[in-house]
């Protein structure tokens, strides 16, 4: 198991086919369809990292990547038809590490999951042996 992701859109489509390709590549995915349920998944687990789309049912997703923001400093990957540079801007301003567009290709979604992860278990591998040479000073 390489982690438990969570998944957020409201196109079951979507889901399943995020989903899909993130499971062959040996992950645990967690799927909602809104912000509610999304907040309560990620409350109730922990994860690795999240794919949020922007326009959802009952808020939108920035809103959403800055309540998860709050709580963890989790990869936020944005997944979303909303295409300007505006909307792109605005995703990576409120916390978003990445903003990919639909359609999407889910192989370099994978392949960005996966490249984030690796950044991201990096920064905290340097930020413990950081914390071990404070300790050892």
């Amino acid at each position: 198991m390489r982690g438990r992701i969570l998944v957020v859109d409201d196109q079951p489509e979507i889901r399943e086919v995020v989903t899909l390709n993130l499971e062959a590549e040996g992950y645990e995915v967690t799927t909602a369809e809104d912000v509610a349920h999304a907040l309560a998944a990620f409350d109730s687990g922990q994860f690795v990292l999240a794919i949020l789309d922007v326009m959802l049912p009952d808020g939108d997703g920035f809103d959403l990547a800055r309540a998860i923001r709050e709580r963890s400093d989790v990869p936020i990957m944005m997944l979303s038809a909303r295409d300007t540079d505006v909307d792109k801007a605005v995703g990576l301003g409120v916390g978003a590490d990445d903003y990919v567009t639909k359609p999407f290709s889910p192989i370099e979604l994978v392949a960005r999951v996966k490249a984030h992860l690796r950044r991201y278990a990096n920064g905290a591998a340097w930020s413990a042996g950081r914390a071990e040479a404070g300790r050892a000073e």
